[in-house]
């Protein structure tokens, strides 16, 4: 599975940890920066990227994390096809997949432990999303106003 990740300092260190527990069950990841630690950077320069190569390749996941996850999830949903969910629980984590086919997850590397973090991560990554009529009718809705603004 091809995976985007973006963080920012406050998620740099755990941004390092999930790659390489992503890459040691054989996914390959592209990390999106950032590559060192800078207390003053902006989590847009990072997380952005990561969700437009989600968006361009439809069969790939992105994770933006930062300090709460919130701003994260904010900049990546700006990218059109993105569909980024905030995620605190592990139900959080697959609702997300079953009920809006979500692309990118968001974590608060902050709020968590890092084993938690990445059962988060896994319970994402390996839920199917099943595709029920309702959920894709809800998803068509939000894709039509992103494109043209209307209902």
């Amino acid at each position: 599975m091809k995976i985007h990740i973006g963080s920012d300092h406050a998620g740099l260190e755990f941004k390092n940890v999930i790659i390489k527990h992503l890459e040691a069950i054989g996914h390959q990841v592209t990390d999106h920066g950032p590559h060192t630690y800078d207390p003053l950077d902006d989590y847009p320069v990072f997380c952005i990227p990561a969700a437009e190569a989600v968006a361009k390749d439809p069969d790939s996941f992105g994770i933006v994390l930062g300090g709460s996850g919130n701003g994260e999830q904010i900049a990546a949903n700006k990218v059109e096809g993105v569909r980024a969910a905030l995620v605190w629980s592990i139900e959080i984590a697959k609702l997300a997949r079953e009920h809006n086919n979500a692309n990118v997850i968001s974590i608060g590397g902050r709020m968590h432990s890092e084993e938690f973090c990445l059962q988060l991560v896994d319970a994402f990554l390996s839920t199917p999303f099943p595709g029920d009529e309702r959920h894709i009718r809800r998803i068509n809705l939000i894709a039509e106003y992103e494109k043209n603004g209307s209902l």
